[in-house]
């Protein structure tokens, strides 16, 4: 399934410190920032504060993750009103997810909740604090999205919370996968394929069904989702082993534990996988069928803002703070402590 590279064996001590593959220098799309960062940055945070509720201390640890930035990396030609949506809309994904893979709330009650806000943000009537950020930032959604692209949203956001809610009492009942599952649950649990609805929003397109549905299509967003899961397991495995999370839950320790590898033969693979998935998207791109001249306009519009949203969220792990990754990429391994929301 993925190609071949050197890998040393499982040493009889831990590590101390691993090198991160040179992920920037094989990620060859070309990397903007959206014009409208700073305004975007204080709407961000008047945001939190207001439609989130977020105080201090939680307030300025959600103000550091930067949700805002990611939004403001991966969609680099956003005007601002729709640069803010994103960005409402990554501040919501970020919240939500460290709170119902915590258990501070429950992740059914949030799924019903967020999906009945998804369909009527309007005249949707709540309580809860999770399905209020989701009226707030889809209802604005709602204004400019087609149908297709909304109901694409909703269907993506279906995935997301069912295979959170499966990670959730699989970690209870103390359940593991093999890679291959890993890899397939993966791919729902990113969040990743809420984000490809975005790009239809901020360039104000609507793909038509056979479009979304052409499996040389499917295989563009597959590889695009790989791509930022891996290197997001990648980026934040040094965080996520010093906080206990389930080993089946970042790609980094599956391949150590279903191919026998040490951890740094485990992170060159896993940088390989990255690799290959670029390298698959770049293979699709060439035997991309036509549809016509309009609709090959707005599919290659989709196209460059797939590879924004690749190169985008790989910029972004390196330059947040959540992440904490040096020049020289070399990892000194955090001491493991309890687990906690948000690592």
């Amino acid at each position: 399934m993925f190609s071949t590279v050197t890998h040393t064996t499982t040493p009889d001590c831990e590590p101390s410190q691993f090198i991160l593959p040179d992920l920037i220098h094989d990620c060859h799309y070309p990397f903007r920032q959206n014009p409208h960062c700073d305004a975007a940055c204080r709407a961000s945070v008047r945001w939190l504060m207001d439609v989130a509720q977020l105080v201090e201390p939680e307030l300025r640890e959600y103000i550091d993750v930067d949700a805002n930035g990611f939004a403001v990396a991966c969609f680099p030609d956003a005007d601002a009103f729709h640069l803010q949506v994103c960005s409402d809309f990554s501040n919501w994904l970020f919240i939500t997810d460290d709170l119902m893979e915590s258990g501070v709330i429950d992740v059914r009650e949030v799924h019903e909740s967020c999906i009945s806000a998804f369909r009527d943000p309007i005249n949707f009537d709540t309580e809860r604090l999770d399905a209020k950020m989701c009226k707030s930032f889809f209802s604005r959604f709602k204004e400019i999205a087609g149908p297709g692209c909304t109901e694409r949203f909703i269907y993506t956001s279906e995935l997301y919370f069912t295979a959170v809610a499966k990670q959730v009492d699989d970690r209870a009942k103390g359940h593991v996968y093999d890679l291959e599952s890993c890899i397939a649950l993966r791919r729902d649990t990113g969040g990743v394929k809420l984000c490809f609805s975005l790009i239809e929003f901020v360039a104000r397109i609507d793909l038509p069904d056979e479009v979304v549905s052409h499996p040389v299509v499917k295989a563009l967003e597959e590889a695009t989702n790989d791509h930022i899961c891996w290197h997001n397991d990648i980026l934040s495995y040094n965080k996520e082993q010093s906080c206990g999370h389930a080993p089946w839950e970042n790609i980094v320790p599956m391949i150590m534990h279903g191919l026998g590898l040490d951890l740094q033969g485990a992170m060159d693979y896993a940088g390989q996988m990255c690799k290959d998935a670029i390298q698959r998207f770049d293979s699709n791109c060439a035997i991309l069928p036509s549809w016509g001249e309009d609709v090959d306009r707005e599919v290659a519009i989709y196209i460059k803002g797939l590879q924004h949203l690749m190169v985008g969220s790989l910029r972004w792990h390196f330059d947040c703070a959540r992440y904490a990754i040096p020049p020289d990429r070399i990892i000194k391994l955090l001491p493991k402590r309890p687990y906690k929301c948000g690592a």
